[in-house]
């Protein structure tokens, strides 16, 4: 059998719209106040996309930051998966018009359904195609514009979602590249399905306007505790199960989700904290956006360096979870 090669990041590039949502914003809205907000979920403001933008918008501009650090162009890239809850349409994919706004060949291209955890699916994917020979560059993106399903009514879910992309290159590895990514495992659980969900917009529209406006639904108590334990077990599985120990691994970047969560996580696993990404503050919780663009901040700050072991953990509605670690 012949040997399989690596999947290193080549790339990576993110995008968050120029609107800011602050939670005074929100006082205005709804019956809350930016110390609520802060207090329950770290989060003071958020980016929003406004009537001219589109996901496929965010998944470009993202992916073309992507490809510039990759020092690539779109006639390079063999594929491309996007990891999305929010398309532009219910179909075709976002990564179809993603793949013409890029003027790439006529390549494979389709979208991730997999929530929050949709980008570390998406690595999954990419990491296959690489390593077997299949693909020599896949661009994968998460981009999400939760603020077009956010009720803002709803004080559980508004304060909480927001919009943004972030994209990595994927390319094949060679014998003087690094690790790249080294161990994957994705989890779901479908009896807690309605525990998290988009009401609406979907197979069960009926006459009750209910089913048919697309709006956020979120048990929060269960959804927090669910969170909490699935990313602490899916980490320290990966980590026992290559042998390593929590001193070996530079970076920990969970899905930013809540910041309490994040807290939570972070002290299951024993980690400490100045070792874990996190800029929930600002940006809030853009779904299959949050890793990239946490990623990318964080190395633009001069945190995240090449050689360092990451691992990086989500967890989404479904429920679906899972971690991924990999040396940059």
């Amino acid at each position: 059998m012949a040997k399989l090669g690596k999947a290193v990041i080549s790339g990576a590039g993110a995008y968050v719209p120029s609107t800011i949502m602050t939670n005074q914003d929100l006082e205005k809205l709804m019956d809350t106040s930016h110390e609520w907000i802060a207090t329950r979920t770290g989060i003071h403001e958020r980016r929003v996309i406004d009537e001219t933008e589109n996901t496929s918008d965010l998944a470009y501009k993202a992916s073309l930051l992507a490809l510039e650090d990759a020092r690539l162009e779109p006639k390079d890239i063999d594929f491309i998966i996007v990891a999305t809850e929010t398309p532009d349409h219910m179909f075709p994919p976002v990564a179809t018009k993603l793949q013409t706004l890029l003027g790439c060949r006529t390549i494979g291209a389709y979208d991730v359904h997999s929530t929050c955890v949709g980008f570390i699916s998406a690595l999954q994917i990419a990491e296959q195609f690489t390593k077997i020979g299949k693909a020599k560059h896949v661009l994968i993106v998460g981009a999400d514009a939760l603020s077009k399903i956010v009720d803002y009514t709803d004080r559980s879910t508004a304060i909480l979602f927001a919009d943004g992309a972030g994209a990595f290159v994927i390319s094949q590895g060679n014998d003087t590249d690094g690790e790249g990514i080294i161990d994957s495992a994705i989890h779901s659980d479908g009896q807690f399905y309605e525990d998290l969900y988009v009401s609406g917009g979907s197979s069960r529209a009926r006459d009750n306007s209910d089913y048919n406006v697309p709006k956020i639904k979120m048990n929060g108590n269960k959804i927090f505790k669910l969170a909490v334990n699935a990313m602490s077990g899916s980490v320290k599985d990966l980590i026992k199960k290559n042998n390593l120990e929590y001193n070996d691994i530079d970076w920990l970047i969970p899905h930013q989700a809540n910041q309490r969560i994040i807290d939570a996580v972070a002290r299951n696993v024993e980690f400490p904290t100045e070792k874990v990404i996190n800029n929930i503050k600002y940006y809030g919780n853009n779904s299959a956006a949050t890793i990239p663009l946490a990623f990318t901040k964080a190395r633009a700050e001069g945190k995240i360096q090449r050689g360092d072991r990451i691992v990086l953990t989500a967890f989404g509605g479904g429920l679906i979870w899972g971690s991924l670690l990999f040396q940059y």
